[in-house]
């Protein structure tokens, strides 16, 4: 508030006050006061402001209200501010000599010291534009050159936004080389503002990919309490939610009155926080304090990362800092080299007895500060220089100062860089061919009548290439193409820190945004001499899948497993995508595998028992075949119609035979011909039984009086023609079903999720109950006509027989029909080829077992008189 009331009051000082010397043509304006500066100058055809930090502190009197307020008092010379100074004057030197840049202005330049104040920084501003001569004339015709046509500052981002704020009402160019607020390239409000040094936005940038280069998710961020730190929060959150970088663990605000309780407290966070990387966007001062309460608290294992505001502090490179800071990564401005510039340093000297060039109060007290010397009496408050007195002669060279070392220019290149860009600018300018102008008429702007505005126009349009290859130019928003150094604090055995670099982030009109480091090079302030972790959460790994934190960021989160069927194939995946149809995900969820495929098979045990057993069957049937051919005249097998016994044998082999469709992986012809077959076979055995019963009960009444002629209905081609009418039957429902609807493989995965179980769907169900109702039909009836013929005589004693194994056939099937409907997959084909064996093996052993054993075991009893006399016996 206070530097607020000095500012107005000085202000009002600068009103001229103006008498009428001629009411027609001219008027005389003079200065009611003036700022008390320190500053340099050099006169010129051009002249060119300038605004540095000098001294650290300022001493400003107490207003009375009564009298007219004192000027304030700088102290605590600045050595590398004011090379930066210096460095404006050599880059104007430089032009001034160069042929090609220029060739017909010479320019100059009026430097002032703003004494790290927005009050001194703003008056010695406003004495730029407003000049400071005590008496000016107004023509009518308003010619004239203004005071300064641009300014080359300032240092802070507080006090460029004041300054430009100004200076953009009257389009006077400035051109700062360290303010880096990302506020300033709102063009609405300054609308005058250029800068050569990159705004925090792509500082802001530049931390978050140095983030996501070492994987560091979660970070704390510590700003301090002025423009600067607070926009450039707002931008590095905003940032960092847009890039998905990562999370904040806390954001705290650096106090500059160093409260103790509250640095205690922001210290206490940070060692509480998981995040082991500590961001900080504040200044060297903020530090310094911070720094103090980290050593009380012993807060180690920490990662640094700095803004340009605080990288190179060479006041923060001690010893005892370094145990803590120590590997602290920061972003640095742009490193550049200025050829000359050291000679040209070395050429300051402070001359009593004439007023050259310098002819500064600036250079005497450069002088006074780096040989401990005075050349007069200092004023109250001065305590840099000596008790000596300087006598001239002391020797620049012989002695150690920062200001001699040019091995790490960095603001001085930016200030290089806003000197050369206002040259070009101002080149351009004169350039121009009149009638061809980009102004009012295809006007020019001239020497005679040069206004700031128009150099605006040609700064926006600057282009060119500095000495150390740099390219220089401004966007839209008045911004250079953004470049930085990112250095790293080395820690010396000795003790000493080293800051160097190891890498650089940059933007290019075409590339983008690039970031390269030499990961090789730094040096890591751990016992692993290994990047530290720095998340809140460990990274979901594939198979896995995150799942935020209710109530905490979005970096913190759980990882959850992918659920069956489903996979992730990335780290930190957002989802689980689910597999296709035919495949099924991976024991760990990171793939996904061809479902396993189910069916009965060659390959698995209860395949090859049932293929053997139906391969039994069938060589079974052979030799019973065999048997009764070998034997065919006995009469054993000349009894009860040989012919049907062999069609009998025959059906039963096709009946084993017909199994071995149902193992194997189903096809569209084994699934048609499997039931047909099935179907088929069964019906011409079950025929077969059928046309015996019938014959036999036939015979039978035969044999008694009068019936005889019955058995003309009974002879071998009927019987024949029976069984072929019967199994005719059974082949036309198949023919219809097939042509219908037919039996189709089929991929089933309702049974189980993570395997294909390939069957035979019956088409229609209906076919499927006709096939099997007849078979059944048949069946009963072969029971029936058998079982009305088990008492019958002994000769005639393979009705008991026939009954006996169509009570095996019809239990047999009656009891597939639920177990087939229950059983899935592979089992229902199972079941049925069992079915079908169990019935095979039952009708071969019932009908076929006692006869075989009378032919070979007791052959006695394979006679006619055997056969015939057997109801003697009984």
């Amino acid at each position: 508030m206070w530097a607020f009331l000095r500012t107005t009051l000085l202000l009002v000082m600068l009103v001229y006050s103006c008498a009428a010397s001629s009411p027609l043509y001219s008027s005389s304006c003079q200065l009611q006061g003036q700022f008390h500066l320190n500053g340099m100058h050099k006169a010129g055809d051009v002249i060119l402001g300038g605004l540095f930090q000098v001294h650290f502190f300022s001493l400003f009197p107490d207003l009375s209200f009564t009298s007219e307020p004192q000027q304030p008092i700088c102290h605590g010379f600045d050595v590398l501010g004011f090379r930066q100074a210096q460095t404006m004057a050599f880059a104007i030197d430089e032009i001034n000599r160069n042929s090609n840049l220029l060739p017909t202005v010479t320019l100059g330049y009026r430097l002032y010291d703003n004494c790290v104040q927005l009050g001194i920084g703003f008056r010695a501003a406003l004495s730029l534009v407003s000049g400071k001569e005590e008496q000016i004339i107004l023509q009518e015709s308003c010619a004239g050159t203004p005071p300064v046509l641009g300014i080359v500052g300032d240092s802070s981002s507080t006090r460029a936004i004041a300054i430009s704020t100004v200076l953009g009402l009257y389009r006077v160019p400035m051109v700062s080389y360290f303010a880096t607020c990302s506020c300033l390239s709102d063009r609405g409000k300054f609308p005058s503002f250029f800068r050569t040094i990159p705004s925090d936005a792509f500082q802001v940038r530049a931390v978050i990919q140095i983030l996501k280069s070492f994987g560091w998710t979660w970070a704390g961020l510590l700003i301090s309490d002025d423009d600067y730190g607070l926009h450039a929060a707002r931008s590095f959150q905003s940032d960092l939610a847009q890039s998905g970088g990562g999370c904040l663990a806390y954001l705290e605000v650096l106090p500059w009155s160093n409260d103790p309780d509250e640095l205690r407290r922001i210290v206490d966070v940070m060692r509480k926080s998981t995040a082991r990387v500590v961001i900080v966007f504040a200044h060297e001062s903020h530090m310094i304090d911070l720094m103090e309460e980290v050593v009380r608290q012993n807060v180690t294992g920490l990662q640094w990362i700095a803004s340009e505001a605080w990288t190179s502090a060479a006041v923060l490179q001690t010893p005892r800092l370094l145990l803590y800071l120590g590997g602290t990564l920061g972003i640095a401005i742009r490193r550049g080299e200025i050829p000359g510039l050291r000679d040209f340093l070395l050429q300051i000297h402070p001359d009593l007895h004439q007023n050259n060039s310098y002819g500064n109060n600036l250079v005497k007290q450069f002088w006074e500060y780096t040989f401990e010397c005075r050349f007069a009496p200092p004023p109250a408050g001065w305590v840099e220089a000596g008790g000596a007195l300087c006598t001239g002669q002391e020797d620049l060279e012989n002695v150690e100062t920062e200001y001699m070392d040019i091995s790490n220019l960095r603001s001085e290149y930016n200030v290089y860089k806003a000197v050369y860009a206002l040259a070009y600018a101002l080149h351009d300018m004169l350039q121009c061919e009149p009638g061809r102008g980009p102004f009012s008429g295809h006007s020019c702007g001239s020497l005679q009548r040069l206004e700031p505005w128009q150099l605006v126009y040609y700064l926006e349009k600057v282009n060119f290439t500095t000495s150390f290859g740099d390219q220089v130019s401004f966007d839209e928003n008045g911004d250079v193409l953004p470049i930085y150094d990112i250095m790293n604090w080395l820690w010396l055995p000795d003790g000493r820190a080293e800051v160097q670099s190891v890498g650089e982030v940059k933007r290019s009109p075409f590339k983008g945004e690039e970031l390269t480091l030499d990961e090789d090079k730094i040096y890591w302030n751990f016992e692993s001499k290994k990047p530290p972790r720095s998340v809140c959460s460990e990274s979901c790994p594939p198979g896995t899948r995150m799942a935020r934190k209710k109530g905490e960021p979005v970096c913190c989160f759980d990882c959850i497993p992918c659920s069956e069927g489903k996979i992730s194939n990335e780290t930190d995946s957002m989802e689980c995508t689910s597999c296709p149809d035919d495949f099924w995900s991976s024991p760990q969820r990171d793939h996904c595998v061809p479902k396993e495929s189910e069916f009965l098979s060659y390959h698995e045990p209860l395949g090859v028992c049932l293929a053997a057993t139906s391969l039994l069957g069938t060589f079974i049937c052979a030799v019973v075949l065999g048997i009764f051919t070998y034997n065919h005249s006995t009469p054993i097998v000349r009894a009860n119609n040989s012919e049907l016994s062999f069609q009998l044998i025959l059906s039963l082999k096709l009946c084993f035979l017909c199994s071995l469709l149902f193992i194997g992986r189903p096809q569209l012809w084994t699934c048609q011909l499997r039931h047909a077959a099935f179907g088929i076979s069964f019906v011409l055995c079950v025929s077969c039984i059928l046309v015996k019963t019938m014959v036999v009960l036939a015979v039978f009444k035969a044999s008694k009086p009068g019936d005889g002629a019955k058995l003309k209905w009974f002879g071998a081609v009927q019987q024949r023609g029976t069984v072929l009418v019967l199994t005719s039957i059974q082949a036309a429902i198949c023919t219809v079903w097939i042509v219908s609807s037919s039996p189709a493989p089929h991929k089933n995965t309702q049974y189980h999720n993570d395997k294909i179980v390939y069957e035979c769907v019956v088409g229609s169900t209906v076919g499927f109950a006709v096939l099997l109702g007849y078979i059944g039909l048949l069946a009963i009836l072969s029971f029936l006509l058998a079982f009305l013929a088990r008492n019958l005589p002994d000769n005639f004693n393979e009705a008991k027989l026939i009954t006996f194994s169509m009570l095996i056939f019809c239990a047999v099937w009656v009891a597939f029909v639920p177990a087939y409907i229950s059983s899935p997959g592979k089992y229902a084909d199972a079941v049925e080829v069992f079915a079908i064996l169990a019935s095979g093996f039952g009708l071969l052993v019932s009908l076929f077992g006692p006869k075989c054993y009378i032919i070979l075991l007791r052959p006695e009893r394979n006679t006619k008189k055997a056969i015939m006399g057997r109801t003697i016996k009984s």
